[in-house]
């Protein structure tokens, strides 16, 4: 594995390491307002949330890596302390691209970018209105990281509104289909955080999981069984007794076809008639059958059917 020591390297160096390396991260759309009342929009990456009680997102104004001067938001929150951050959608990407430019403190950035204003209920700054998620902010602390270009400004704001549109809540939840966010990768590449990009994993559903060094160490040495797979099984409260699995095995009917046939199974996800070829198969040569077994566990797991991956795999 390769090692970087920041101090030894150029600070567009560490940047390129942080940016390629912390990805895909959250996009805030900031806007703010000067004293004089002209809007700015700039996107920033360096950005999340970090309380619910009280309600608190922090993102990063950094100084300009090329002049080293700070940026239109940093004055304007410095000045007046409110902002509006916004959630940056896949229609939103190209005018989200051309507001990361460096306009002139004097440029009002919603007339350069196209985006509609809309007023706040409770601060000045403008909403963006092609937006489906907007917070109106407060700025409680902003910490300088350091005096040279690149170097850090963490704006620590406490959300006072939130506005959500309601084409994106499903059930009383944002449904990230619906909402379709962009997220920030290193160098020129974005991720689309909707479709196939995204999947659902539950917590733990026990207090008290088997854990990892539990699990059978002929199973954790598996071939065929991965990372995610026995972290699956180690999620499980115990390992099942040997009566839960022979009583679980004797409602499969086992019956004789080619490996042809099983793997065709495979294919499809069909993991209990992959078990029924598979349990022929133990019944002729058990150590030739492991990695059938393992196979079907697999799979298994893959449908989130734990009972049969435990059963596959703890046959004797």
């Amino acid at each position: 594995m390769l090692q970087f020591n920041p101090k030894e390297l150029s600070v567009p160096d560490v940047q390129k390491l942080m940016q390629g390396g912390i990805a895909p991260r959250p996009i805030s759309f900031v806007s703010t307002m000067s004293n004089d009342g002209i809007p700015n929009l700039s996107p920033f990456s360096f950005y999340n949330a970090f309380s619910s009680n009280p309600p608190i997102v922090v993102f990063s104004p950094s100084r300009s890596g090329r002049t080293n001067k700070t940026k239109d938001t940093y004055n304007n929150l410095m000045e007046n302390g409110e902002c509006v951050i916004q959630a940056v959608t896949f229609d939103m990407l190209e005018q989200m691209n051309l507001a990361s430019s460096e306009f002139a403190p004097e440029v009002n950035e919603f007339e350069v970018t196209g985006f509609t204003p809309i007023e706040s209920k409770l601060i000045k700054p403008f909403r963006v209105k092609e937006s489906p998620f907007q917070m109106e902010c407060k700025l409680r602390q902003m910490f300088g990281m350091g005096d040279g270009p690149s170097a850090g400004n963490l704006a620590v704001c406490e959300i006072l509104m939130f506005h959500v549109d309601e084409s994106i809540m499903n059930n009383g939840a944002i449904d990230p289909q619906l909402i379709d966010h962009v997220g920030r990768n290193g160098g020129s590449w974005y991720t689309r955080a909707s479709g196939d990009a995204i999947f659902e994993l539950e917590k733990p559903k026990h207090a008290n999981p088997i854990g990892y060094s539990a699990i059978p160490v002929q199973i954790r040495n598996s071939f065929i069984l991965s990372g995610n797979d026995i972290g699956k099984l180690a999620s499980c409260t115990a390992i099942p007794e040997k009566t839960f699995v022979d009583e679980y095995l004797s409602e499969i009917e086992v019956h004789e076809a080619s490996m042809e046939t099983f793997n065709r199974y495979a294919s499809v996800g069909e993991y209990t008639e992959m078990l029924s070829i598979a349990l022929h198969y133990h019944s002729i040569h058990a150590q030739n059958a492991k990695h059938m077994l393992e196979l079907t566990a697999k799979i298994a797991l893959s449908y989130n059917d734990t009972d049969c991956a435990w059963a596959a795999l703890l046959v004797k």
